[in-house]
């Protein structure tokens, strides 16, 4: 997306970045790039779209913002009394003219009576920028399966400001909108879009999760799946942990053997391995009812094999509780491989410190708190410190039942 901060020159940066990009929600999503175009419309006073012209510099502080800019108005996005009725509003700030024909679509705000144009998008003549974001608007108040049925249909719009946003509104959403969607969609239209070379790899990971809801037809889905993830160029990788959750959704069975073979490969690269980790995660938290704890557990115990990410599953296991894992996570603490990493180390006492706290008898997590204690002092006390805020702070997912 291309943004201009309509705004001095010292205070640009801090503008454009004046929020943080809020954490995904939807599994096999990746991070919103920033707040959707709804939420921003509902913080602004007023939206105007147009071409901007008649550009005039303060002649007293040239190369500054300072100045004034026309902006002659093809559609007013959100109106206000300031513009009602007017074809031309005169931005209080100085735009210097683009290169190629553009139009803007620029958000206002009013402060103590004075106009603030704090964000313009640049767009080309033939933009549909600004029916999209009406359409948005008139979606707002609905129902979730509602709203992001609309966006569904802009994902691969080629305006990239446009698709952009839309994606934006499924990575912020949870995950039971998504799967109340899901099986509404066409998969025809999941399967082309994976299909396609042309299609962002950033999209894979939500077309696959959303293609595993599908309500019939679901073998052959899952076989059309496993073509993909065999791919000879392997371009599924940046959205792999997706595919995996459509995939293991579509097909338990074949699906959990193909996950448990990918995530006890040592040769697997890190990104990789890590789909398998997020995978793994998604169905303890979000869907117990396809892979049971042991089998889950189970690929946990393969991934902290590998010492480039074995404090992810190992932190994972002790926010899980499974403190039957105890003695396969503490086989490591003597592990040259493991054991030179610090990082390792302290997801291991971390876990052996919870261990013990949970349960006074687990013997062997005593005795290793209690090793370390008496080799360093002090950095047990440091981690059981930062475990006592890490509990305090992070939400425990709801345990899978037992099958």
């Amino acid at each position: 997306m291309l943004l201009r901060c309509l705004l001095p020159v010292a205070l640009a940066a801090a503008a454009c970045l004046d929020f943080a990009a809020p954490a995904a929600a939807c599994p096999g999503c990746g991070p919103p790039s920033g707040q959707t175009l709804t939420t921003e419309v509902s913080q602004a006073d007023f939206i105007l779209y147009g071409t901007l012209d008649n550009a005039k510099p303060d002649p007293k502080e040239p190369g500054s913002s300072k100045g004034s800019t026309d902006m002659v108005i093809d559609a007013v996005v959100k109106g206000h009394a300031l513009v009602k009725d007017k074809k031309v509003f005169t931005i209080p700030r100085y735009v210097p003219p683009d290169q190629k024909p553009s139009k803007y679509m620029v958000f206002f705000n009013v402060v103590n009576g004075d106009v603030d144009p704090y964000r313009g998008v640049i767009v080309g003549t033939d933009s549909k920028l600004p029916e999209y974001v009406k359409g948005a608007l008139a979606v707002k108040g609905k129902d979730a399966v509602a709203r992001l049925r609309y966006f569904f249909d802009y994902l691969e719009s080629p305006e990239i400001e446009i698709s952009g946003d839309a994606y934006n509104e499924f990575a912020v959403a949870e995950y039971k909108e998504v799967a109340e969607l899901a099986p509404k969609l066409p998969t025809d239209t999941l399967l082309k879009w994976l299909r396609d070379p042309s299609t962002r790899a950033s999209r894979f990971g939500l077309y696959g999760l959303l293609l595993g809801h599908a309500p019939k037809d679901r073998p052959a889905l899952a076989g059309e799946v496993r073509k993909l993830l065999d791919a000879p160029d392997g371009k599924f990788s940046s959205g792999l942990d997706g595919l995996l959750m459509g995939y293991l959704l579509l097909d338990p069975k074949a699906g959990y053997e193909y996950l448990m073979k990918l995530v006890a490969d040592p040769s697997k690269e890190f990104l990789v391995k890590h789909s398998g980790l997020k995978t793994l995660r998604f169905f303890w938290e979000y869907r117990p009812d396809v892979l049971t704890r042991k089998q889950i557990l189970d690929g946990m115990t393969a991934l902290v094999t590998h010492a480039d990410l074995a404090d992810m599953p190992i932190d994972d296991l002790r926010k899980w509780k499974a403190w039957e894992m105890t003695g396969e996570v503490l086989k490591y603490a003597d592990k040259e491989s493991h054991n030179t990493l610090p990082i390792n180390n302290r997801a291991i006492l971390k876990f052996a410190l919870a261990a013990s706290w949970a349960d006074p008898k687990n013997a062997a997590a005593t005795a290793h708190v209690e090793k370390v204690r008496k080799d360093n002092p002090e950095r047990v006390k440091l981690m059981e410190e930062l475990l006592k805020d890490d509990m305090k702070l992070t939400p425990q997912p709801p345990e899978p039942p037992k099958k």
